[in-house]
């Protein structure tokens, strides 16, 4: 079986992150991953930027722990994918299937409503999963859900509750909704537990990943880090 991560994030980009490229990319090769995907918060999230830089800088800036990850991965000896978390008031959505030379090309979806923009998306090939749908937090006002706008939705996510899991499987369920699933890691090794993805079949580009998670070829996991 192949192993990946589908959400995680990286510091300097992230504000959150409290690990760099290198050691994201270290730890997941010592775990035995094959792969993972970068999904840095978006320019409408907790990104690490002056905001009144153009559009175009900000993109550069946000593009940065990507491209260092796509140097340093044959080093290390894992696959590096790209993705977004778009952000929305505490509701998120990762995004897959969108080069980065896409995000050049279209600047007008940060002036869109969050159900526009990833309509947009959804039509110009991307897979849209819900990420912790069921999420509280202090800064969270009230709980969004966009079923009608999304592919899947992160049934598994390592950093939230088995509640807000739960309820997050019973959302897909209802909804005919893909499921999926990922560890939101911000810390590399000091996360406490895994989730993330296994397949049979090798991922080679995020298109494979949309391909084999609409095709229930896919498999999620949640396990305890042993640090």
């Amino acid at each position: 079986m192949f192993r990946y991560e589908t959400h995680l994030h990286t510091a300097p980009v992230s504000k959150c992150a409290k690990a760099t490229v290198r050691e994201t990319l270290e730890f997941y090769h010592e775990k035995g991953y094959d792969g993972v995907f970068i999904t840095n918060h978006f320019l409408d999230g907790n990104v690490n930027i002056d905001r009144s830089l153009p559009y175009e800088e900000k993109l550069a800036f946000y593009l940065s722990d990507y491209e260092e990850a796509l140097r340093l991965a044959p080093e290390i000896g894992i696959k590096v994918f790209f993705g977004v978390e778009l952000s929305y008031g505490g509701t998120d959505f990762l995004i897959y299937c969108l080069p980065p030379e896409w995000y050049f090309a279209h600047p007008e979806i940060m002036e869109m409503k969050k159900s526009e923009e990833l309509a947009f998306m959804r039509e110009e090939g991307a897979l849209v999963i819900q990420a912790h749908p069921f999420r509280e937090a202090r800064y969270i006002d009230h709980i969004r859900l966009y079923p009608r706008q999304i592919d899947g939705v992160e049934v598994i996510n390592a950093c939230r509750t088995d509640l807000e899991n739960q309820l997050a499987s019973v959302y897909a369920q209802s909804y005919g909704l893909l499921k999926t699933a990922g560890s939101d890691n911000h810390c590399a090794g000091a996360i406490p537990r895994l989730s993330g993805i296994e397949t049979e079949e090798e991922i080679r580009s995020p298109e494979d990943y949309a391909r084999l998670l609409r095709e229930h070829k896919v498999c999620i996991f949640d396990r305890k880090n042993s640090l």
